[in-house]
């Protein structure tokens, strides 16, 4: 016993040096329908909306009186359709040349090639678009339309299965079309773009020589590890599970299986190639998890910033119903665990990172940008100064709570996993917080605000 209690005790203070929780704070506001950010390698951040225009927003949450882009004319929205991707040449700083990716007033999808002003940095001269790619759309819904340039230096574009619901066409498992795939680009080759040589099926005769994975449902958004180029994809689920895949640069060709599988189950196997062939993802959640209903990954991005350390490895990602934001947290071998954190608000539809990495996600419906924070990472006080008391220890059903005096704070329970499992925002001196629904065991109660945190172990019995 006294050996298994010096094993809980030394996970409940790793617990406590590890313990986070993600939280929200409000950068700008005042877009319409945000689905998209971007930086162009400078300390603005651009803000694609919806219905065709880029707005700039600048470090202190400004918005610029002008849009960067205003594509509205040519774009068709409703639905899933809109101007959907953006992504910064490498080489933007010398040659100002960016990419898009829309709906087009014929309903198809269509990826082009702009370049900023000559006389104005925040400013794009439509009259230098160049159409690469078009894409017939025979439904409204599962474009795609992320865009991101690898470390390799190619343009990767996300294209969703065409639409319908269960891919009815098994267009997804045909790399004979484009649907529900990942494509490669070389865009500083010939015009529109060339084709890299270790594409998958560079020379086929029969397959999409663009395609470099497929088997996807619509990978609303990907994006590239910044520290080792490992490509992560959220691909939106049918009717039950959200998948998250992971892959290596030198994974050319792959299959993720859709739709013969959703996730890792079986959705319609019908004239399937071999499950052996196919590659699963390394996490999913089903619409009913975590008590919040669920319906759509918006992926998002490893967090390799430099202000919150907690987060450092993390791939942060969101539900766009629960307004939940999850993240993803290795166990040590081939193993994912998610923690939830929120709700917040606004339909949260796209994550960004500026040029210090610093995190940030979109709601498309309140037309807010948040900056993405582990809201522990400023709590510096670790040694208890008794400004609260917790009773009785061990608890069971109830535990009260007094403090020295009336205070707006907020409590919070952590197990020893370091997730978080139950807040309470306490008013008064005197507060009682039910604990019915915790399981026996060893948890981290903390208490604080922003600058100053407090920490007492608690045994629930």
């Amino acid at each position: 016993k006294s050996t298994s209690l010096l094993y809980l005790l030394s996970v409940l203070f790793s617990c406590y040096v590890a313990a986070q929780e993600i939280d929200v704070e409000t950068f700008a506001t005042g877009f319409n329908r945000p689905l998209n950010i971007q930086n162009a390698g400078d300390e603005r951040l651009f803000i694609v909306e919806q219905g065709g225009f880029i707005q700039i927003v600048q470090p202190d949450g400004s918005v610029n009186s002008e849009p960067f882009l205003d594509l509205s004319d040519n774009v068709s929205t409703g639905g899933e359709r809109g101007l959907l991707g953006l992504a910064f040449h490498p080489n933007y700083e010398q040659n100002g040349q960016f990419f898009v990716y829309y709906t087009n007033t014929s309903g198809n999808s269509q990826l082009s090639r702009l370049t900023v002003s000559e006389s104005n940095p925040n400013m794009a001269d439509l009259s230098t678009e160049l159409p690469m790619l078009t894409i017939e759309q025979p439904f409204d819904n599962h474009n795609g339309g992320c865009l991101a340039f690898g470390p390799d230096g190619y343009l990767y574009v996300s294209v969703g299965d065409g639409g319908g619901a269960g891919d009815t066409g098994n267009r997804a498992q045909n790399p004979a079309n484009l649907y529900g795939s990942i494509l490669r680009l070389d865009v500083d080759g010939e015009e529109p773009y060339s084709i890299p040589d270790d594409n998958p099926f560079k020379n086929s005769s029969s397959n999409k020589e663009e395609i470099w994975a497929y088997g996807l449902r619509n990978p609303w958004k990907f994006s590239f590890d910044s520290e080792n180029g490992d490509l992560w994809i959220a691909d939106v689920g049918q009717g039950n599970l959200e998948e998250i895949n992971k892959a290596a640069l030198t994974d050319a060709g792959v299959n993720y299986g859709w739709r013969c599988y959703e996730g890792s189950a079986p959705y319609n196997t019908d004239n399937c190639p071999d499950s052996n062939t196919l590659t699963f993802p390394v996490s999913s959640y089903s619409h009913n998890n975590d008590g919040l209903s669920k319906c759509s990954i918006t992926g998002g991005y490893v967090y390799r910033g430099s202000e919150f350390s907690n987060l450092v490895g993390r791939y942060i990602f969101a539900d766009y119903c629960s307004n939940e934001i999850g993240m993803l947290t290795a166990d040590g071998s081939d193993e994912y665990e998610i923690t939830y954190f929120g709700p917040f608000a606004g339909n949260l539809s796209s994550f960004g990172v500026d040029n210090s990495n610093a995190l940030y996600v979109a709601g498309i419906e309140n037309g807010t940008i948040y900056k993405v924070v582990d809201s522990n990472a400023l709590k510096t006080e670790s040694t208890p100064k008794n400004e609260f008391v917790l009773y009785p220890n061990p608890a069971h059903d109830r535990l009260f709570i007094t403090q020295n005096q009336q205070s707006r704070t907020t409590l919070r329970i952590y197990d020893v996993l370091g997730k978080l499992v139950a807040k309470q925002n306490i008013h008064n001196i005197e507060n009682e917080v039910d604990i019915s629904s915790l399981k026996r065991g060893v948890y981290l109660v903390q208490m604080g605000d922003n600058n100053t945190q407090e920490t007492h172990k608690l045994i629930i019995n």
